[in-house]
Order: C-alpha cells, then sequence, then structure tokens
C-alpha cells in the first residue's frame, strides 16, 4: 500500500471515528470534511471507496444500531430515542429504522422484548450520561442550528 493511499485511509478512518463521536449531534458534512482534512467533496469520494458507502449512509446505519440497543434495553418511548441517537423527526427515523431493520421500532422492542431482559428505566440512563436529546443539550454555538443532510 503506497502512501497515499495510507493516508487515504488514515482521513477517512478519522471521520469515521469523528461521526462515532458525535452521532447524537445534529452533524454536517463540512464537519466530518474538516475532521478528515479534505473537501466534503473528497471526503465522500474516499469514504464510499474505503467503506462502501458514504459518511451520511454510516451516520444514519450507526444512528439506527443504537436505536436498537435503546429499543432492546431501556423503557424510554421511541420518540426519546428518536431524538437521543440525533434524529430531528419521528417520521424520518421509524421510515430509515424500518428500511434498515426491516421492521418498525415498535415492532422491533415488541420482539425484543420477547427475547430480551428487562429495560433499563430511563431515569438511569438519565443519570449515566451519554448522548441526550437536544433539548437537554446545553447551548452550543460551535454546532450548526440548520439541518444539514451529511453525504
Amino acid at each position: 500500500m503506497g502512501s497515499a493511499a495510507v493516508a487515504t485511509l488514515v482521513a477517512v478512518r478519522r471521520a469515521r471515528d469523528y461521526i462515532d463521536r458525535h452521532y447524537a449531534e445534529p452533524l454536517e458534512l463540512d464537519q466530518v470534511a474538516a475532521a478528515a482534512g479534505y473537501s466534503r467533496f473528497h471526503v465522500v469520494r474516499a469514504f464510499r471507496a474505503a467503506y462502501g458507502e458514504t459518511p451520511g449512509r454510516y451516520l444514519t446505519r450507526r444512528r439506527v444500531e443504537r436505536a436498537q440497543e435503546l429499543l432492546r434495553s431501556s423503557d424510554l418511548t421511541v420518540t426519546d430515542i428518536c431524538h437521543r441517537v440525533g434524529f430531528a423527526s419521528l417520521g424520518s427515523f421509524s421510515t430509515l429504522f424500518n428500511e434498515l431493520v426491516g421492521v418498525t421500532p415498535s415492532a422491533f422492542r415488541r420482539s425484543a422484548r420477547k427475547v430480551g431482559p428487562l429495560p433499563i428505566p430511563a431515569c438511569h440512563l438519565f443519570m449515566e450520561g451519554g448522548p441526550r436529546p437536544r433539548s437537554m443539550q446545553p447551548s452550543n454555538p460551535a454546532i450548526s442550528e440548520k439541518p444539514t443532510r451529511v453525504g
């Protein structure tokens, strides 16, 4: 592997790690590109070449995976989970969840509860920290308020 290929792999790993750390926040493609040190167009091409999907699709998948964990293990409402993992709209969350998982979030929870342990009460999740809905996060002017789709 040449030095340019190694540099590209390092850059897209930085982008992926940035998404993993900030998945619950409103993310813009420019932020992900800056983490990689690339332009927004180059990071999309390089990310897709390395991981087989765009940064935006990876972000959506990551959010849905985290939502699955919360649906299995907590008693948070589907709406709370939607916002906790970074979706602004319950409708888009449900549609994307269904597209990726094959069932609605509520149906997923029902089937997971039949075979899994009792859920963790929401009050314990909030006490332990972690990503919170935007309404519970401190105001941060560095994070853009405008919704821009990543990738």
